[in-house]
């Protein structure tokens, strides 16, 4: 099983994707944003640090988060593929996981590109609304995950709710972002080769089945 990194816009699925991998082929799912929360509980000086600049919403140090991705890597579960998630975010990090991968004896692997058209995403973004009981997720700009009954659950009778940012501002901003830190970051795995671009434009299953045929081959 090769290793493999998820790139993909905001609301484009990579998380539900990357679940769906984990569940079949059972190798560890490497989450940045996971790993920083598990260190921030630890009684340690990178553990307060962590948790002081979590805290105050501001980013850890890059050479604290090289070292811990690094560390995580290491871990025996990591021998026979993982997915690696939120990770790197900008081309100068994607130089530096090259260099914590040639120290590991590690591929690249497959780095799957989940594209999206624009529109789409914002309706998903807009359209979420969240129970506030039971965290069942819909979207009313999708008929066929929209509530039965508007702003209540179907699941709970719970009371629906959007969250603070996921309005069309705070999209425009993160997509922006998003554009230009990692355009940068596809053009270089792809002079790479490594480069695989799914459709997201469609269902989660199917867009699950165009990914595993990919890391199959």
């Amino acid at each position: 099983m090769k290793n493999i990194m998820f790139i993909a816009p905001p609301a484009a699925g990579k998380g539900t994707q990357a679940e769906l991998v984990v569940e079949k082929y059972g190798i560890p799912h490497i989450s940045t944003g996971n790993i920083l929360r598990e260190i921030s509980k630890e009684d340690s000086e990178i553990g307060k640090y962590v948790q002081e600049t979590l805290a105050s919403g501001k980013l850890v140090k890059d050479d604290i988060t090289y070292q811990l991705i690094e560390e995580r890597l290491k871990k025996e579960d990591c021998q026979n593929g993982y997915i690696i998630d939120g990770f790197p975010r900008n081309i100068e990090q994607a130089y530096e996981y090259d260099k914590i991968l040639k120290r590991l004896g590690y591929e690249v692997g497959n780095v799957i590109y989940i594209n999206v058209d624009k529109n789409i995403l914002e309706k998903r973004i807009t359209g979420r609304r969240i129970c506030e009981n039971c965290n069942t997720i819909y979207n009313i700009n999708d008929e066929n995950n929209s509530p039965q009954v508007e702003s209540i659950c179907d699941n709970c009778g719970g009371k629906l709710y959007q969250r603070s940012d996921d309005n069309l501002e705070a999209f425009e901003t993160r997509y922006q972002m998003y554009e230009e830190k990692t355009q940068p970051i596809i053009d270089y795995y792809k002079k790479k080769n490594v480069l695989i671009e799914i459709d997201g434009n469609d269902s989660v299953e199917n867009i699950f089945v165009k990914i595993d045929n990919a890391i199959k081959e």
